[in-house]
């Protein structure tokens, strides 16, 4: 019996190491607490992810069903746009979670992200071939051409399905930030681009974004973010781990938002969080598939209508 049990301990510390391991809990809890450390340097200067509480749970989307993956707020209409990859479609939705329309999508394998640049211009990312697309979305769009417009292809150290998930606009460096899900989890900026399309000036220039060497991508995958212009911090979001890490521009993590069951006002855990998105008040947020948003609000804010 003895060595039964002692066989049956060490199968559950295994098994307890490697989920220790693939859910980076070491390094959460070591965030979490180097974060609380820090929260009076970081708390005026920086989205501060501890403040929000949720004020729209789970909101199905009536017309869409599933598949709904990546977000962006326009400046311009007020509005979000989502990308869906089964069938490949746009969608414009209110900030309070009404559909306004459903464009399709023709020469896309599988779109799973999408950001606004400026006007009616947005990049897409396409999980599958690795490439991002440049198309306009007009108020009288009625199908998004793919093959018609600009593309760029990173296609490389890609594992299928893991591939580009999220992509955000840089409206004030004229950047593009692109995330791979996993293996590895990685964060691209790529320069250059608003010269090159509108000028036809080459100067293309593709960096790794690096956390520094005091802090780490430490959440399960990565699958969107989205930068808060107004502090240049980045909000990156994993639907494996269900948070929400926001990062400085030096790198160095600031705080987080677990979208767990019980925090932040959540009466149930986001069950898989593809896209993230900040309107120009501050306002967070989540798109889950298959369908459902979330809506994110500082607690001293004024409750939006």
């Amino acid at each position: 019996m003895r060595r039964r049990a002692k066989v049956g301990l060490f199968i559950i510390l295994g098994v307890a190491g490697l989920l220790a391991w693939y859910y980076k809990i070491p390094g959460l809890a070591y965030h979490w607490t180097s974060m609380q450390a820090q929260a009076s340097e970081w708390k005026g200067k920086s989205v501060w992810l501890p403040r929000y509480r949720v004020t729209l749970e789970g909101l199905p989307i009536q017309g869409l069903t599933e598949n709904a993956s990546g977000l962006t707020f326009n400046t311009r209409t007020g509005t979000l746009f989502s990308v869906i990859n089964r069938p490949a479609q746009v969608a414009e939705l209110t900030t309070d979670g009404r559909l306004l329309r459903l464009i399709p999508i023709t020469g896309a394998k599988d779109p799973e992200g999408i950001t606004h640049v400026e006007d009616d211009l947005f990049i897409i990312a396409d999980e599958r071939e690795g490439h991002l697309h440049w198309v306009r979305i007009t108020p009288d769009t009625k199908t998004v051409a793919i093959p018609q417009g600009p593309r760029l292809g990173l296609g490389f150290d890609m594992i299928k399905n893991l591939g580009l998930e999220g992509v955000s606009w840089d409206h004030v460096g004229h950047r593009l930030f692109v995330v791979n899900e996993k293996w590895p989890l990685r964060i691209l900026m790529v320069s250059g681009l608003k010269q090159l399309i509108e000028d036809g000036e080459f100067d293309l220039q593709i960096r790794e974004w690096k956390s520094s060497p005091a802090a780490s991508l430490f959440m399960a995958d990565l699958s969107s973010l989205t930068l808060h212009e107004r502090t240049g911090t980045l909000l990156m979001l994993s639907h494996e781990s269900a948070m929400v890490v926001e990062y400085g521009p030096d790198g160095s993590s600031i705080s987080m938002m677990p979208l767990w069951r019980g925090f932040h006002g959540l009466s149930k855990t986001v069950p898989q969080a593809e896209g993230i998105a900040v309107g120009e008040d501050g306002t967070l947020y989540v798109m889950s598939e298959p369908n459902l948003l979330y809506r994110f609000e500082p607690a001293d804010a004024q409750p939006a209508q």
